[in-house]
């Protein structure tokens, strides 16, 4: 007998496809907008502070024809402390374990080196690769020079998308060319389902994106947020975090004069999460010195930092 609280996954028909397709970039080139876009949800924080996504966060696209799963990774950089080794650690083990890589450059620029270094990183891989030139909305007058320059690092063997993950121009070729690379497969997930996270992960994230927008340059990478409980009822979901920083006077700028700031960034991630939610929440935050914890592989596992194995 079916166990009626499990959700429900269709069987696909023949012509049906499916896959797993990696995003992988630079730092801040839009590759979080663009899954938050493409899944039609936010399930990925967005920040101008690059190096903003941590995780490798699973997106699910379900249309009539194929189920895409999007796996969207930390930027690609020349890390400088054991939490950057691990992120770009694994961004690159996720180009060899999916069935496709969307390879995304901010097209408003010209080529630069760090996209010629995940060029280089590519170029022996076996998955079929697309290059998306993001940020099209932006090039103006210089639109044919920025592409030929991402011509010359696009291979034989690649193909070339342009679009804009922030007005949705292009978005609906790109997705057409993703799904003509996939295999003929099963549903991985129920229809309904837009992501494999928990609700306590992508929560976390929402506090930790709101400390990014208003903390600006002052403590971006030294945060780490941990959900340490939560109460549901029908009419409320009480929420209790804490806050990580390395430092005593990173500690005093996230509470910020009389609780002012600490304040600020409760507000505005509640009204994020009663989104999510759709229900009341009520938010009490706390803050912590955790001197060092990005150079502690204990600490980044605890605070769920940890090389992927597969």
């Amino acid at each position: 007998m079916s166990n009626p609280f499990l959700p429900v996954i269709p069987v696909a028909s023949p012509e049906f496809k499916s896959g797993f397709i990696a995003i992988i970039g630079r730092p801040n080139v839009g590759k979080s907008t663009l899954m938050n876009r493409l899944v039609g949800e936010k399930i990925a924080i967005t920040s101008p502070v690059p190096q903003t996504t941590r995780n490798r966060l699973r997106g699910i696209l379900t249309t009539a024809d194929a189920q895409i799963i999007f796996v969207d990774t930390p930027g690609i950089h020349k890390p400088h402390h054991e939490l950057g080794r691990v992120l770009v650690q694994n961004a690159v083990s996720a180009i060899n374990n999916v069935d496709v890589v969307l390879f995304v450059v901010d097209a408003s620029f010209v080529v630069g080196g760090g996209d010629r270094y995940i060029t280089e990183l590519l170029q022996n891989s076996k998955t079929p690769i697309i290059l998306g030139l993001n940020k099209t909305d932006l090039q103006g007058e210089k639109k044919d020079k920025l592409r030929d320059s991402y011509q010359e690092i696009c291979q034989e063997n690649w193909q070339m998308v342009e679009f804009s993950a922030l007005t949705g121009e292009g978005l609906e070729n790109l997705q057409e060319k993703l799904i003509t690379k996939l295999d003929f497969g099963p549903y991985y997930y129920p229809p309904d389902l837009v992501t494999d996270q928990p609700e306590r992960f992508i929560i976390g994230e929402l506090i930790r994106e709101q400390i990014l927008l208003l903390t600006k340059e002052e403590i971006p990478h030294s945060v780490a947020v941990t959900v340490e409980k939560m109460e549901e009822s029908q009419k409320i979901t009480k929420i209790y975090a804490a806050i990580s920083v390395e430092r005593n006077s990173q500690k005093s700028i996230m509470i910020g004069q009389k609780g002012s700031m600490l304040k600020e960034i409760g507000t505005a991630s509640r009204q994020q999460m009663q989104k999510l939610l759709s229900g009341k929440v009520y938010l009490e935050l706390f803050v912590k010195v955790e001197p060092k914890w990005r150079q502690s592989r204990l600490r980044l596992a605890e605070f769920g930092y940890q090389v992927d194995k597969n």
